[in-house]
C-alpha cells in the first residue's frame, strides 16, 4: 500500500478544499420558495455533495412571452480529472479485462433555463456536455478498464463509433412544473433526491429520471412526495434506459442499467427466459416531518413492480448544549422485500455470479435488510462535526440499489465503495472542519468487513477518504479528493487495493 501521508499531501497540493456534507440525504424537502430577484450575483450554489441549490428563481408573469423574457439562465463550466492507481494491475491486453491503471478527464458544463411562472405553470430545460481531451484519457479499446472517470464519457457510444468523437451532449433536464401553496408537480426528465435516488452530480452529467413527481405540504412541518418514473438516464448515458434491467436485447452491458452496484442477475435475457417483461417502472414515495422539536424523521417507500419493494425508516435527533455544541444521533433501517426479482436472478448475487457462501434458503430471494446508525458531534457556528458510523447488512440477499441513492450514504459509505453486500459490517469515523469561509476539509476512515465465505464478494478493506474544497469566489469552486483502499487478502480473494485521485473545478454564472 502506498504511503498515506504522500497521498494526503498530494490532494492538498492539487486543491485546498472540502465538502463537509457529502452523502447526507434529505429525502422530502418541500418545494423551494420562488424569488423574483434577478440582480443577485450568486444565483445558486453547490452543496457538499455537488448538488445545486438555487438562491434565485424566476418570479411570476402574466403572459406567455413573459415566461421567456422573465426566465433565468444558469450556466456552469466544469472540469473533472481522475487518476486511478491499482496496487496490482491484472489487465489482459488481449481479452481487454482486468484491473488497469487509468486516467480520464471531462471538460464541459451545463446551461439551464428556468421560465417564469404563468398561473403556477413553468418549465425547465437543461443541456449538459462533456468532452474528453486526448492527453488524459484511455485508448478507446481500453475503456472497459475505466473506473471513477468512466462517467465523463459514454462507454456505449465510444464502443459503437470506435472512438470518443465529440463527447457526450444530452438534454439532462426537461420538465413542466405546476406550483401553488400546497403542491409542486413536475412532469418530464428531472432530478430526484431521495434515500433511494440521487442526481449524484459529482462528474459531468447528473443521474436523471423520466416521469412525474408530486410534492405536497400535508401538515405543519410535514411534507410528502410520490413519484412515478418510466426510465432512468445514468451519468454516462446519452439516452434513457430501464430502471433495473442489466444488458439490452443484444446482450450489450453498456446500453441499459449498468450502474456499478446493479444486480447483474436481473438481466434482459433472464427476464425473457422467465417469461417476464424486461421493461420496468420505479415508484418512490416518502413523508418527512419536523413536527417534534429537534427531530427529523422520514419514512420512504420504493417499488419496482415484479422485482422488489423497499421500506426505509430514518430519524435524526439533535441535542443542543448551551456552549453551542450539538449531539445528533441518527438511525436508518432499510427493509427489502422480494417481489419476484429473486426468481429472475436465480442463484446469483449483485455480481451476477453464483451466490456461493450465501445461505441456501435465501440465495434466490431478494429478501434482506440493512441497519445503520451514527452519532454526530456538531461544532458551534457550523464549523464542522465529528461522526462515528456503523452499518450492517442482514445475512440474506444483497441490497438492490442502482439509482445512485446509496443505502449506507451519510453513515458508512466512502468514495467509490459499495458496502451493502449481504452480511457486511462497516465502521466509519469522520471529521469535517471549515478552516475559513472559503476552505473546508473532510476526512473519513472506514473499516469494511465483508463476508469471507462469500466467494463473489470483495475482500475486506480499510479506506481513507479525504475531501478538500476551496472557493476562490462565491461562484468558483475547486475540489480535490483522495481515496486510499487497502484490501486484506488473507481470505484468498483478489487484491482490490488502489489509490484514487480526483480534481474538480466549477464556475457558476
Amino acid at each position: 500500500m502506498k504511503q498515506i501521508g504522500m497521498s494526503i499531501l498530494a490532494v492538498a497540493a492539487l486543491s485546498s478544499t472540502a465538502a463537509i456534507a457529502g452523502g447526507d440525504v434529505e429525502p422530502a424537502s418541500p418545494p423551494a420558495e420562488v424569488s423574483a430577484v434577478k440582480s443577485e450575483i450568486v444565483k445558486r450554489k453547490l452543496k457538499g455533495d455537488m448538488v445545486v441549490e438555487y438562491n434565485v428563481l424566476p418570479g411570476s408573469t402574466d403572459s406567455l412571452t413573459g415566461m421567456f423574457q422573465d426566465g433565468i439562465f444558469y450556466g456552469r463550466l466544469r472540469s473533472n480529472t481522475f487518476y486511478w492507481d491499482w496496487d496490482h494491475e491484472t489487465w489482459d491486453d488481449v481479452a481487454k479485462k482486468g484491473n488497469l491503471d487509468n486516467k480520464n478527464m471531462g471538460l464541459g458544463g451545463s446551461l439551464i433555463f428556468k421560465s417564469a411562472s404563468l398561473n403556477g405553470f413553468s418549465f425547465t430545460a437543461a443541456y449538459y456536455g462533456s468532452m474528453n481531451p486526448d492527453f488524459w484519457r484511455l485508448d478507446a479499446d481500453e475503456i472497459a478498464g475505466a473506473k471513477a472517470g468512466k462517467d465523463t464519457f459514454s462507454r456505449y457510444d465510444v464502443l459503437k463509433r470506435g472512438g470518443y468523437g465529440g463527447g457526450m451532449h444530452v438534454l439532462g433536464q426537461a420538465y413542466l412544473q405546476y406550483q401553488n401553496d400546497m403542491f409542486d408537480i413536475k412532469a418530464g426528465r428531472q432530478l430526484f433526491e431521495s434515500v433511494f435516488t440521487a442526481s449524484n452530480d459529482t462528474k459531468m452529467i447528473p443521474n436523471t429520471f423520466d416521469g412525474v413527481a408530486v410534492a405536497a405540504n400535508i401538515a405543519d412541518k410535514t411534507s410528502a412526495r410520490v413519484a412515478y418514473f418510466a426510465q432512468q438516464k445514468l451519468r454516462d448515458h446519452t439516452s434513457a434506459h430501464d430502471v433495473v434491467t442489466f444488458k439490452d436485447k443484444n446482450g450489450e452491458s453498456w446500453n441499459n442499467n449498468d450502474d456499478a452496484p446493479v444486480h447483474k442477475g436481473l438481466s434482459y435475457a433472464n427476464f425473457l427466459a422467465a417469461g417476464e417483461d424486461p421493461d420496468h417502472e420505479l415508484i418512490v414515495a416518502d413523508v418527512k416531518t419536523k413536527i417534534i422539536p429537534n427531530l427529523d424523521a422520514t419514512l420512504s417507500f420504493l417499488s419496482v413492480p415484479g422485482v422488489v419493494n423497499d421500506i426505509v425508516a430514518e430519524a435524526h435527533y439533535a441535542v443542543p448544549f448551551e456552549n453551542g455544541w450539538t449531539l445528533r444521533p441518527g438511525i436508518r433501517y432499510f427493509h427489502q422485500m422480494d417481489d419476484g426479482g429473486g426468481d429472475i436472478a436465480g442463484y446469483t448475487n449483485l455480481t451476477g455470479k453464483a451466490a456461493t457462501g450465501y445461505d441456501a434458503g435465501v440465495a434466490d430471494s431478494l429478501d434482506s435488510s440493512l441497519f445503520a446508525a451514527r452519532v454526530d458531534v456538531m461544532m458551534p457556528e457550523k464549523k464542522g462535526f465529528f461522526r462515528l458510523g456503523y452499518s450492517q447488512v442482514e445475512d440474506k440477499a444483497d441490497i438492490l440499489a442502482p439509482w445512485r441513492g446509496f443505502p449506507t450514504g451519510g453513515f458508512t459509505r466512502a468514495m467509490a465503495q459499495y458496502n451493502w453486500y449481504a452480511n457486511t459490517k462497516t465502521y466509519m469515523a469522520r471529521v469535517a472542519y471549515k478552516f475559513t469561509p472559503e476552505f473546508d476539509v473532510s476526512l473519513r476512515y472506514a473499516i469494511q468487513d465483508f463476508d469471507d465465505d462469500k466467494a463473489n464478494v470483495q475482500a475486506d478493506s480499510n479506506v481513507w477518504h479525504l475531501d478538500a474544497v476551496y472557493k476562490f469566489t462565491p461562484n468558483f469552486y475547486m475540489k480535490g479528493r483522495v481515496g486510499l483502499v487497502d484490501a486484506d487478502t488473507d481470505s484468498g480473494k483478489a487484491d482490490v487495493s488502489y489509490n484514487e485521485y480526483r480534481l474538480e473545478f466549477n464556475y457558476l454564472f
